[in-house]
């Protein structure tokens, strides 16, 4: 199985980004409501006869309900076999008999399928999708077949991965309510339990027009995709939306520390910080503010080649003893359904240890609390954030996963334009306050990774960087 990163539409900068011709599209972005209440939100871009069409679901592992984990992404992975007029695996082979390519995603907030295709097939796809979104239908057979797939893509992603397990365990130390706690891939014991009517119920209960934004990017008339939605996506009958209720994490009062022992050749250290999230991008609150302080905080620790923990953890510049770690990383999730956190890993040099690795990352924050950021570094990370939004424009599976992302966290549609600008605000003394605000024990949770020896005859672990592996699952 493959694995699709889906997280927030407003990524840190790259590495290196060079400016390209920005988007000439014929006109704006328009949202319509179909008359069931689902959104349709559709970008002409005509600059090649391609079109990406993409159906966001308002449901993941935040949605499910206690020993049911797991199963927004098994119905993911059964929305692709069959419906009341198509067989299992059909539907894939229509999509690229069309000369389209299509998958699709899960992740703790939603659900997403799309498909890629030239532009003259659209009504094609948005027939197939309508059809498989309204009809999902397959024997019981199919899904005892699919569940051992999603089994052995745990066994691959996470139990065979040391720091996979890791940043499990953590999340379930860091959430004692919040959903957040449960694996998007599920308990392994959940999918052992699991059956097909845990499935159907799930897709009856939240696949439901107002709960699902159609997206379309590409060389299209927007008229006539309202039209086609309406015809397809439109006639689904109308349902209510499930209540949510809210699940408030409660305040933490202290440091919490796990300790993973695995099979591994080197140690990790994962530390979790509780932080705002954003959400408001027009009348901005204080802890939306604070939230694109600590993305910029991030950028300034690891956002491009030689940035702070590079030049200090790995390089060794200022560090007495020399180099501490073999990668270090830093990332702010702050957007998402639920709570966010700012996570700082790494994985300690040779001779050295996991506290030392946690030390020195506490270290770099610290400086920054009491002597802020050189005015060159941020105008750094806000250039190369200009730079990399240049590129998502320049492609049609950019404009469409941003577009998706922000409705998911109902946003408008110039969220991107908005954050932007409030980003170019952001200063060496809002940098400076939430470093020193939000790095306290009683907001962190600690991960460590305790090598053990490694079987006999077993090969050696491929290196992998310090960073936290928060992507989703994708079919």
């Amino acid at each position: 199985m493959a694995c699709l990163s889906a997280g927030a539409a407003l990524a840190a900068p790259g590495a290196s980004s060079k400016p390209v011709p920005a988007v000439a599209a014929e006109a704006a972005v328009q949202q319509f409501t179909l008359k069931n209440g689902m959104q349709l939100i559709v970008q002409p871009d005509r600059r090649a006869p391609t079109a990406v069409h993409m159906v966001w679901v308002r449901v993941g592992g935040m949605d499910e309900l206690s020993g049911t984990s797991g199963v927004a992404h098994a119905l993911e992975h059964m929305m692709f076999k069959g419906s009341k007029s198509v067989k299992p695996g059909d539907f894939s082979r229509r999509v690229a008999a069309l000369g389209g390519q299509e998958n699709a995603f899960t992740w703790r907030d939603y659900t997403g399928f799309y498909q890629q295709i030239p532009s003259s097939r659209l009504e094609d796809v948005m027939k197939l999708e309508s059809d498989r979104f309204a009809n999902n239908q397959w024997p019981d057979s199919e899904f005892k077949k699919e569940i051992e797939v999603i089994k052995e893509e745990r066994r691959m992603r996470t139990e065979d991965q040391p720091r996979a397990v890791l940043m499990e365990q953590l999340m379930a130390a860091t959430f004692m309510a919040s959903p957040y706690q449960r694996p998007v891939v599920g308990w392994m014991n959940d999918l052992d339990a699991m059956t097909p009517d845990d499935v159907r119920d799930f897709h009856r209960r939240w696949y439901v027009p107002a709960n699902a934004a159609v997206v379309v990017v590409g060389d299209v008339n927007p008229a006539q995709v309202r039209a086609w939605a309406e015809k397809y996506y439109g006639s689904i009958p109308a349902r209510a939306v499930p209540l949510r209720k809210p699940q408030i994490e409660p305040q933490q009062t202290g440091v919490r520390r796990i300790e993973v022992k695995r099979p591994a050749e080197q140690a990790f250290v994962a530390m979790a910080y509780r932080v705002p999230t954003l959400n408001h991008v027009e009348k901005l609150q204080p802890d939306d503010k604070d939230a694109l302080a600590l993305l910029v905080l991030s950028a300034v620790l690891d956002g491009y080649d030689g940035a702070r923990l590079e030049r200090a953890l790995v390089q060794g510049e200022g560090q007495a003893g020399g180099r501490v770690a073999d990668s270090a990383g830093s990332s702010a999730n702050i957007m998402g359904r639920g709570p966010s956190l700012f996570m700082l890993t790494g994985v300690p040099a040779k001779g050295r240890t996991a506290a030392e690795v946690e030390a020195a990352l506490r270290a770099q924050v610290q400086k920054i609390a009491e002597e802020g950021v050189q005015t060159e570094e941020l105008e750094r990370v806000k250039t190369q954030w200009m730079a990399s939004n240049v590129y998502e424009r320049d492609s049609v599976m950019g404009q469409a996963q941003n577009l998706g992302n922000y409705w998911i966290q109902d946003m408008p549609l110039d969220a991107e334009d908005k954050l932007l600008a409030e980003l170019k605000k952001i200063n060496s003394d809002d940098v400076k306050a939430v470093a020193a605000k939000y790095f306290g024990d009683d907001q962190l949770t600690v991960g460590t990774l305790v090598p053990q020896p490694l079987p006999a005859g077993s090969k050696a672990q491929r290196p992998m960087s310090g960073k936290a592996d928060m992507s989703g699952s994708m079919h």
